[in-house]
């Protein structure tokens, strides 16, 4: 599977309190560049961790695509792959997904972690720690975040309306964003093929099997032998 000139841009959107130098994303980077691949890895810091809001990551991944021409592939990590699906439903020049245990719902599961007395300190306080993964600190995220979060998830219930195929994989021992939130994405939907795995939220022990899974998904799409 190679691309070639005029063919799609390859596009990887990391985690929450991620980064694109995260494991997967340079182990999926390396895995493509040697397919001669370039998998594009965006920073989705936008503004910026403690300020993070999902519409500047949609608008950023949005303005990296390119042209109105231009077809894109979107590999999307969790909150990353809430993102592209958010990106895609409205944008025809994604014309694939393959999301890595996606956050569907990520606000109604973060609220059920933290319980009612903690989801309302993050409230009336207006911020929480969390762990940054890029730095290995703990970082402040402010309320607005999980505010923009509800507000996107009360039209459509958490699950944005993708049209194109998508392959989804996700952990069944997955406590950040259960599997079930995948299962009722990916139900009746012919175009989305849900695979589950022996593995939690990062998924790192299912690197190679994702790799495998993805280039077998990609290839009658992008036209390989």
């Amino acid at each position: 599977m190679k691309t070639s000139t005029g063919g799609p841009r390859w596009l990887y959107l990391h985690g929450f309190a991620s980064s694109p130098d995260s494991a997967k994303a340079r182990a999926l980077a390396a895995h493509y560049a040697g397919l001669d691949i370039e998998l594009e890895r965006l920073d989705l810091r936008r503004p910026s961790l403690e300020h993070l809001r999902l519409s500047a990551m949609i608008e950023h991944v949005r303005a990296r695509i390119g042209g109105e021409r231009e077809r894109v592939v979107v590999f999307g990590s969790s909150l990353g792959g809430l993102t592209a699906c958010r990106v895609a439903e409205h944008d025809a020049r994604v014309f694939a997904l393959v999301l890595l245990a996606p956050a569907f719902g990520l606000a109604r599961a973060w609220r059920q972690r933290l319980g009612e007395a903690g989801w309302a300190v993050w409230r009336t306080r207006g911020w929480v720690e969390t762990l940054d993964h890029k730095t290995g600190q703990m970082a402040p995220v402010d309320h607005g975040f999980v505010a923009e979060l509800e507000r996107f998830d009360a039209g459509d219930g958490g699950f944005p309306d993708v049209r194109v195929p998508t392959l989804v994989v996700h952990g069944v021992h997955d406590d950040t964003v259960p599997v079930e939130r995948s299962r009722a994405f990916a139900a009746g939907k012919r175009h989305v093929k849900l695979v589950e795995v022996d593995d939690g939220h990062p998924l790192t022990a299912s690197l190679p099997r994702i790799v495998a899974l993805a280039d077998a998904f990609l290839a009658p799409l992008l036209g390989a032998t």
